[in-house]
């Protein structure tokens, strides 16, 4: 019996690609979310030098990063569909002293959603805020990575805390 929940699995279990094929293209948007979290002996450093390492700024290299990941997003995820993206925008910001967020906000008008895009580009970045700062420490913890919210198509998505 099919798992039919299961909107990438075929009749007989396998994996398959969705067909979108016969689908409106709508504007699609999503907002994912990601936790970097330092120890406190790197947040003092990281005040002390701007946010800057040996390999540049930061937020700058995190930003690139991330927008060229969500960009290739149908290249690390087997079943993505190849969405061209009118709009990738990642914010970072500090969160108290040991924290920063990483916010990930993709648009593009077409067939599929955009959420898979939105978490990995917010994914990413925060890897390279690790990448960047490793060499103070390797108790920088990337925590939580979530969707926010997500509209277009048949279905929207609001974080119930964010909903408020």
């Amino acid at each position: 019996m099919p798992c039919s929940e299961f909107t990438h699995l075929d009749e007989n279990s396998s994996p398959q690609m969705v067909d979108v094929g016969s689908k409106e293209s709508t504007e699609r948007r999503a907002l994912a979310r990601t936790i970097v979290e330092f120890p406190q002996e790197v947040a003092e450093e990281l005040d002390c030098v701007g946010m800057r390492s040996s390999k540049g700024s930061i937020y700058d290299v995190a930003i690139i990063a991330g927008t060229q990941a969500a960009k290739k997003t149908a290249d690390l995820i087997p079943l993505c569909h190849f969405i061209p993206l009118d709009s990738v925008k990642i914010k970072l910001s500090r969160e108290g002293d040991r924290r920063i967020l990483v916010e990930c906000r993709v648009k593009a008008t077409h067939k599929t959603g955009v959420e898979m895009e939105a978490l990995v580009g917010c994914s990413v970045a925060a890897l390279t805020v690790y990448d960047m700062c490793k060499a103070l420490s390797h108790e920088i913890v990337i925590g939580e990575t979530k969707l926010i919210e997500k509209t277009g198509g048949k279905s929207k998505y609001f974080l119930e805390e964010i909903k408020a």
